[in-house]
């Protein structure tokens, strides 16, 4: 199996997205850790996995903008699950208005889990990713962070920073064959674009080439990609996911 014998780590893997990168995992072979702030959503979400794939997900619960906690859980899961090959960095919020009415606990709470978080996250496990072999990064940022959006100037600057970080980090890791790379996702088909009424829908998918949303698999299955032995010399890139819709 493609991931077999791997350790991967998902962050925001409750729902959505991050959930289905880690079902790709656990169907490839990995043991999976999910990660998100609720114990209920990751656990549920780990549970839901075994079902098909038998004691391949473990979840942990932890605020990924906290820098201590997951140092922490770093060291738990080392000691628990083993050393981490693979590093998925998903975990993202949103507390959308206009710049002028924005509350700077807002722009604080969107950025500390977005930026920070991933931040938190490479410095925790960075020691067995550097000595592991084929050991990959691979950040979760957004269309967002390549164009813009009126009302989330803070996600955009997070998801554009989470860009930045991408490519120091493949930098300096190059040098022990550490990838680290970017995805892009447009707007997919999740629990919360399906609260979007019928017009918004419409305007949205009149500005994608494709003229769809996409699927949470698109954005596991790239993600699968870029983890495996075929990206090895792929490294500081972002790959939009998003129907065309940036290009």
């Amino acid at each position: 199996m493609l991931f077999e014998n791997q350790i991967a780590v998902v962050t925001g893997a409750g729902r959505g997205i991050g959930q289905e990168i880690a079902r790709a995992f656990a169907e490839g072979g990995a043991k999976v850790v999910l990660i998100s702030r609720s114990e209920g959503s990751c656990g549920a979400a780990a549970e839901e996995i075994n079902k098909s794939f038998p004691d391949s997900c473990v979840s942990y619960a932890v605020d990924v903008a906290d820098h201590e906690a997951v140092q922490a859980l770093a060291k738990r899961i080392g000691d628990e699950v083993g050393a981490v090959n693979i590093l998925v960095n998903n975990a993202g919020v949103t507390r959308d208005g206009l710049l002028m009415r924005m509350k700077e606990g807002d722009w604080d709470s969107v950025v500390d889990t977005n930026l920070k978080g991933a931040f938190n996250t490479v410095k925790a496990f960075m020691r067995p990713l550097m000595k592991g072999e084929n050991s990959r990064i691979i950040n979760i940022a957004s269309v967002i962070g390549l164009i813009g959006n009126a009302g989330q100037a803070n996600y955009s600057a997070s998801k554009a920073g989470l860009i930045g970080f991408t490519k120091a980090v493949a930098r300096e890791l190059a040098g022990r064959a550490v990838t680290c790379n970017a995805i892009a996702p447009g707007f997919i088909t999740t629990d919360m674009t399906d609260e979007l009424p019928e017009n918004v829908k419409e305007a949205v998918i009149g500005k994608i080439p494709l003229a769809s949303f996409g699927k949470t698999e698109d954005i596991a299955k790239t993600v699968t990609f870029l983890a495996s032995p075929a990206a090895r010399y792929i490294t500081g890139q972002v790959i939009a996911v998003d129907g065309g819709m940036t290009m």
